[in-house]
C-alpha cells in the first residue's frame, strides 16, 4: 500500500474511470437506487475502518477496498446522472408524432457544403396541438437557402418531427449514432427555411454567450488581416480551433505528414501558451511569493485564451490539464505530474463522464503521459554538443514519446501511420509556435490597423511557408502507411505489448519479455482470425449511399467497384461510406467501372463475377430481358414501376433495391414483394446488402 501513497489521485481516478466505463457498457445491470445504496455502504465501511480499526493489520486493506469501491460506485452513478435519456421528458420517450418543438441554439452554426449544422437544446414540444415540456438535443441541418441569421443562444421554433439517428448503413462504417450518443444527441432533422422561425434572440448575458461573441470577433479579425483561403483556414484552426474552412486537400496533407495534431487546438497549443507565460514571467521568479503570482497570472491567461476560442471541449480539456499543472507548481515539492494529470482528468470526468469516449481526450492524456515518462530517457540516450542539434534532438524525443504513447489508438481510429512524422515535426512544431504567437499578437493589436496589417502579413506568409513544407513531405515517396486495420482487442494487445517493452528496457526483468511475447502471439492469433473471416473470402456488397447505386465485389485483396460518375468523383463520401469496408477487407487494388466483368445493355447491366450472377436494372422503361436466370436482381433509380414487370421474365434468388431509389418507391416495392413472398432487401431501410462466399 505504501508504494501507492505518492500516486493516490492516480488510483482514485482509475477507479472512478472504471465506474464510468461500467456505466457506459453495462448501464442496466444494476439499478440506480441499488448503486446509491452500495455507494453509502462502502463509504460507511470506509469510515468505520478508518476510525475503529486503527490498530488492526487489516485496516489498510479494508479501508482501501471500501474507499476505492465507493469511488467506483460514484463514477457509475455520475455516468447515469449525465445520461439525459433517463429523463422521462426526453424526446426519445415520445410516443406520438411531434408537430413542432421549441429549442435554443447550443452553439454557433457550422457551415457545411449544402447546409448549416447546429446543435439545439429542446425545452418544449407540441403533440396533438398541446404544448408540453420536453428535453433532449437535436442536430439540425438547415438548408443554405434559408436567409435566417442564427446565433448562439437564439430561441427557435421548428416544424416537423426530429428523427432518431440510425445505425451505420454499411459494413465497418463509422458509427455516427454511437458517437453522438456520447454527446447525448439521439435525434436529427433536415429543415427548410419555411420550417424554422426565430421566436427570441439570444439573451445578452451569460458567460458562454460572450465567449461565442469573442470567438466570432476573433474569427472576423483573422479573416480581415490574413488573405488566402488556405492561409485563413490554417490560422483559424491553429489559433482558434475553427475547422470549418479546412478542405480535403489541407487535411490530407497535414495527415500524411504527421502534422494533423496542430489543426485542432489542444494540449500542444495550450502548452505553448503556458510556456510563453512562464518565459515572460521568468524575471519575477526571484521574488519570494512569485510562485503563487505566476500561478495566478497563468490561470488568468489560460482561461482568457479558452474564452476567446469559444470554450470548445478540446480547449477546455487542455486548459484544465495545464491549470492543474500551474496550481501544482507552488506545491512542487509535494506533488508529482501523474497526480496532477489524474486530478485534471478526475475533474473533467466529474463534469462530463462521456469525455472518456472522446478520441481527443484519450489521445491528449496518452500523449502527455508518454512525453512525461519517455522524453527524458530518450533525450539522455544522445547528448549533442551543438545547440541546434540539441534543439532538434529535443523536439525529436518529444515527437517519438508522443507517437509511441498514441500509436495503438492512432492505428485504431485513423488506420494510418505518417512515416516522416519525425522530420515534419522539426518544422511543424516551431511553425505552429510562430503561427500561434503571431495569431494572438494579431488579436491583441487589431485596433492598431498599420501594426495589425504587418502582423497579419507575417502570419499569412508563415502559414504559406508551413504549408509548402507540409505538402512537400506529403509528396515524398511512401509518406503514409495507409489502410491499417486494427480491432479494439488488437489495440489493447498492442498497447500492452508497447508498455511491457518499455518496462523491459527500464527494469530488465524476464517477466516483461514473456509478457511482450505472449501479447505478440495473441495479436497474431487475432490477426489470423480476422484474415480468414474478412480477407480470405469473396464478398458482394450493395452499399447504402443515399441517391446513388454502388456495387462492389471484393476477392482476396482486390475490389471491383461500380457506381455513377458523381459518386466516383466524391472522395469524401467514398471515404466515409465505402473505404472502411475496404480497409477491413484488406483491399489493396481497386478497379472502377471495369469493362472486363460487366456488360451494359439497354438500361440494364449484367455481371458475372466469380460465380455470382447479378442483373442490375437502373433505367426507367427499359426493355427487360426475357427468361434470364440470375442470382441477384438489383433495381435502382425507381426503374421498375411494379414487380409485375419482372415476375415471369426474370428468375432470381434475391431482389435488392439500391440506395438510388426513393424511400416512397422502396416502401411500395417492399409491400409488393411481401405479398408475393419474394426475398427482398431494401438498402435504404435495411442498410447495405452483403453476401459472403
Amino acid at each position: 500500500m505504501l508504494k501507492w501513497i505518492p500516486y493516490a489521485l492516480v488510483r482514485i481516478t482509475a477507479f472512478f474511470l472504471g465506474g464510468v466505463l461500467a456505466g457506459i457498457y453495462l448501464p442496466d445491470v444494476v439499478s440506480e437506487n441499488t448503486l446509491v445504496i452500495l455507494f453509502f455502504v462502502f463509504l460507511l465501511l470506509y469510515f468505520i475502518g478508518f476510525i475503529f480499526l486503527k490498530k488492526s493489520k487489516t485496516r489498510p486493506i479494508i479501508v482501501g477496498f471500501a474507499g476505492l469501491c465507493s469511488v467506483f460506485m460514484a463514477g457509475y452513478i455520475n455516468l447515469l446522472y449525465h445520461t439525459e435519456t433517463r429523463d422521462p421528458d426526453h424526446l426519445i420517450h415520445s410516443t406520438f408524432p411531434i408537430e413542432m418543438y421549441r429549442a435554443r441554439l447550443k452553439a454557433a452554426p457550422e457551415e457545411k457544403v449544402k447546409s448549416w449544422k447546429v446543435e439545439v437544446i429542446v425545452d418544449a414540444l407540441q403533440q396533438n396541438k398541446i404544448w408540453q415540456p420536453a428535453s433532449g438535443k437535436v442536430l439540425l441541418y438547415i438548408s443554405k437557402q434559408s436567409q435566417l441569421n442564427l446565433h448562439f443562444g437564439d430561441q427557435i421554433l421548428i416544424e416537423g418531427s426530429p428523427t432518431l439517428l440510425g445505425p451505420p448503413g454499411n459494413p465497418y462504417e463509422f458509427d455516427f449514432k454511437r458517437f453522438l450518443s456520447f454527446r447525448n444527441i439521439y435525434h436529427q432533422q433536415f429543415v427548410r427555411s419555411e420550417q424554422l422561425k426565430i421566436i427570441a434572440p439570444a439573451e445578452q448575458q451569460g458567460f458562454l454567450f460572450y465567449s461565442q461573441k469573442a470567438r466570432a470577433w476573433a474569427s472576423a479579425t483573422m479573416k480581415e488581416f490574413v488573405k488566402g483561403d488556405q492561409e485563413q483556414a490554417i490560422a483559424l484552426a491553429l489559433v482558434l480551433g475553427v475547422t470549418d474552412g479546412l478542405d480535403n486537400e489541407l487535411q490530407n496533407a497535414y495527415s500524411a505528414s504527421g502534422a494533423m495534431h496542430v489543426l485542432a487546438v489542444s494540449g500542444l497549443h495550450v502548452g505553448i501558451i503556458y510556456w510563453m507565460i512562464l518565459l515572460l514571467l521568468k524575471p519575477i521568479r526571484t521574488i519570494s511569493w512569485s510562485a503563487w503570482l505566476i500561478a495566478g497570472i497563468s490561470l488568468i491567461c489560460l482561461w482568457a485564451y479558452a474564452f476567446v476560442t469559444g470554450l470548445s471541449p478540446s480547449v477546455l480539456r487542455a486548459v484544465t490539464m495545464f491549470s492543474f499543472m500551474a496550481i501544482a507548481k507552488p506545491f512542487s515539492r509535494n506533488t508529482n505530474i501523474y497526480n496532477t494529470l489524474a486530478a485534471s482528468a478526475f475533474i473533467l470526468l466529474l463534469y462530463n463522464p462521456f469525455l472518456i469516449m472522446s478520441v481527443g481526450f484519450q489521445l491528449s492524456y496518452l500523449a502527455v503521459i508518454g512525453i512525461v515518462y519517455l522524453q527524458k530517457p530518450l533525450y539522455h540516450l544522445v547528448v549533442p554538443k551543438n545547440k541546434f542539434l540539441d534543439w532538434c534532438w529535443s523536439i525529436t524525443c518529444v515527437s517519438i514519446a508522443a507517437q509511441i504513447a498514441t500509436l495503438s489508438l492512432g492505428l485504431l481510429y485513423f488506420h494510418q501511420f505518417p512515416v516522416y512524422f519525425l522530420f515534419s515535426n522539426l518544422f511543424v512544431i516551431p511553425g505552429s509556435f510562430v503561427v500561434l504567437v503571431l495569431g494572438i499578437l494579431l488579436l491583441a493589436v487589431s485596433f492598431l490597423l498599420p501594426v495589425a496589417s504587418v502582423v497579419g502579413w507575417l502570419l499569412e506568409w508563415t502559414i504559406k511557408i508551413l504549408n509548402i513544407g507540409v505538402f512537400a513531405v506529403e509528396d515524398l515517396p511512401y509518406s503514409l502507411i495507409n489502410g491499417v486495420y486494427l480491432t479494439t482487442l488488437q489495440c489493447w494487445l498492442l498497447m500492452g505489448a508497447i508498455i511491457s517493452f518499455i518496462l523491459l528496457f527500464e527494469f530488465r526483468k524476464f517477466r516483461y519479455l514473456m509478457t511482450v511475447l505472449i501479447l505478440a502471439v495473441l495479436y497474431a492469433v487475432v490477426q489470423w482470425q480476422h484474415y480468414y473471416e474478412a480477407i480470405d473470402i469473396r464478398k458482394l456488397i450493395v452499399y447504402r449511399v443515399n441517391g446513388h447505386g454502388a456495387v462492389e465485389w471484393i476477392a482476396h485483396g482486390k475490389a471491383y467497384f461500380y457506381s455513377d460518375s458523381t459518386l466516383l468523383n466524391d472522395q469524401e463520401r467514398i471515404r466515409f461510406h465505402i473505404r472502411p469496408n475496404r480497409i477491413a477487407s484488406g483491399v489493396g487494388n481497386i478497379f472502377t467501372n471495369d469493362s472486363i466483368f460487366q456488360k451494359s445493355l439497354n438500361g440494364f447491366r449484367f455481371y458475372n463475377f466469380q460465380d455470382n450472377k447479378v442483373l442490375w436494372v437502373s433505367q426507367k422503361n427499359c426493355e427487360l430481358p426475357n427468361k434470364v436466370i440470375t442470382d441477384y436482381l438489383i433495381i435502382g433509380n425507381n426503374a421498375v414501376s411494379s414487380l409485375d414487370k419482372i415476375v415471369g421474365k426474370i428468375e432470381f434468388r434475391q431482389l435488392i433495391l439500391d440506395s438510388s431509389n426513393s424511400l416512397t418507391y422502396a416502401t411500395k416495392i417492399l409491400k409488393e414483394a411481401k405479398s408475393r413472398n419474394i426475398a427482398i432487401h431494401s438498402v435504404l431501410t435495411q442498410g447495405a446488402f452483403s453476401v459472403t462466399r
